[in-house]
């Protein structure tokens, strides 16, 4: 190589981002990135567009220009130059670079499209309960899922050995349905496996149907017999002693023949009320992940990902001002998306910023009230009852502080998405027990005194108005 050329330097900084980053996003941002030149002190990237290049600039530029130090020995700065046809490059190095039974990149990529070119052992074609657009390929995978992702793909390549049972947790919205149909497709496609997808209520209402009709037998038979049991939602099992009754047998007959067992729920197991100990303690049993909250290149890689079904295209600066903007979950910017793409298609109209904020607003303004933080409910509590945030955190169990701080324990697992393992980090690294039982002590206050109500209240449109400013 010439004196000045660090081509070798950048191709293995791309080779180790590649095996340091979640593939989805090495994709979007890294293999669009095209070595152009260098001078003494300086690498040049050729980049589609100047959204990408600020974007590279923002969350990039320092990592890669650390690498490069490390692996030259010499400080060399990163500069951009802007080629738009690079955009092009994206969608062929993803076709490389992904799934080998991906189609190729001229062709659409629309559910329908995968559905017809499923293969399946034995010929048995798509699963009838699991829809095909929820696989891995399309899941996009940043920090906030990464684990129960790598672990949701061992459990498809391995049923019944890798983890069992298996359950993902979290919030509305942020992909637990996706994941575990993703695994059901997986295992399906693989495999002459007996796949079973249901969700907690229909498997409810199948079972109180059985028991009028005297069809127990042919229920029993139905799902005991399953090599794999996909339930969705548990959390609907609270309260419903019968259903929870056989759920328990059939949960021990295909946990001894090493059958993979795969639940979803909205929280951890500790935190279900009106749920037997014994059955609670078969879901904890195996391994619990828990989906969070994606952050801003997550959200933004989630879109264009989403996007790539679309014929119709939203320009990057609209793609941003979602990602910025709707922070709580993957349904509300899947509906954002779509209110922008079809009042595009059906205007024929050139779409500006002012018009996606108005069509938008209603979707920023419920997210930004949804979007209460921890630090947020901690203040407001805080200055309610005249005491300090680091009180709030302290070890103090005077009343004036552990009165106050099961109040904030109360809103923040009421009003954030947050699991009660989060919050005991943020509430001074206390258990996750200690925060259940704080929130369940306001509880029963709250049914004993009235006038507590009363403050809540108080506190939670204090909270809300804060939210808004």
């Amino acid at each position: 190589m010439s004196e000045w050329d660090y081509k070798i330097f950048w191709d293995e900084a791309v080779n180790q981002f590649k095996e340091e980053l979640a593939f989805s996003i090495f994709s979007m941002w890294f293999l669009p990135s095209k070595y152009e030149k260098s001078t003494e002190n300086t690498v040049y990237l050729s980049v589609p567009s100047k959204f990408f290049r600020d974007q590279m600039i923002h969350n990039y530029k320092n990592g890669i220009e650390k690498k490069l130090f490390e692996l030259s020995g010499k400080k060399i700065s990163i500069d951009f130059i802007i080629k738009p046809n690079t955009s092009e490059d994206l969608s062929k190095a993803e076709n490389e670079g992904g799934n080998d039974k991906k189609e190729d990149a001229a062709k659409p990529s629309s559910a329908e499209s995968k559905k017809k070119s499923v293969k399946t052992e034995g010929g048995r074609g798509q699963h009838p309960d699991l829809r095909p657009e929820y696989n891995f390929e399309d899941f996009v995978v940043g920090p906030n899922n990464n684990f129960g992702v790598n672990a949701a793909i061992a459990v498809s390549t391995n049923p019944g050995s890798a983890y069992n049972p298996f359950l993902i947790y979290g919030g509305v919205g942020l992909g637990k349905t996706h994941l575990m149909q993703a695994i059901g497709n997986k295992i399906w496609d693989t495999t002459k496996l007996k796949v079973i997808y249901v969700t907690a209520e229909n498997f409810t209402n199948e079972f109180v149907e059985c028991v009028q009709k005297k069809m127990m037998p042919a229920f029993k038979s139905k799902y005991r017999k399953a090599d794999v049991l996909l339930i969705d939602d548990i959390h609907f099992f609270q309260g419903k002693v019968e259903t929870q009754e056989e759920l328990f047998h059939t949960f021990n007959e295909l946990y001894e023949k090493n059958k993979q067992i795969v639940f979803t729920c909205d929280r951890p197991p500790a935190e279900l009320k009106n749920l037997s100990q014994r059955l609670k303690s078969r879901f904890e049993r195996g391994l619990n992940v828990d989906l969070q909250t994606p952050a801003y290149e997550i959200r933004y890689a989630i879109l264009l990902k989403k996007m790539e079904k679309h014929s119709t295209k939203i320009p990057n600066e609209f793609i941003d001002m979602v990602a910025k903007n709707v922070s709580s979950n993957v349904r509300d910017l899947e509906a954002a998306l779509t209110k922008l793409i079809a009042y595009t298609e059906l205007t024929k109209k050139t779409m500006d910023e002012a018009t996606a904020k108005n069509l938008l607003r209603d979707i920023f303004g419920s997210t930004r009230q949804r979007n209460v933080t921890i630090d947020l409910i901690q203040k407001t509590v805080a200055d309610y009852f005249s005491i300090s945030i680091s009180d709030i955190k302290s070890k103090k169990r005077t009343k004036s502080f552990s009165f106050p701080r099961q109040i904030a324990m109360f809103l923040c697992r009421e009003m954030t998405e947050c699991s009660t393992t989060e919050l005991g980090n943020d509430f001074g690294g206390r258990d996750h027990t200690t925060i259940l039982h704080g929130c369940n002590k306001i509880e029963e206050q709250i049914a004993a005194d009235p006038s507590l109500e009363k403050i809540i209240h108080e506190l939670r449109n204090t909270i809300k108005e804060n939210t808004n400013k």
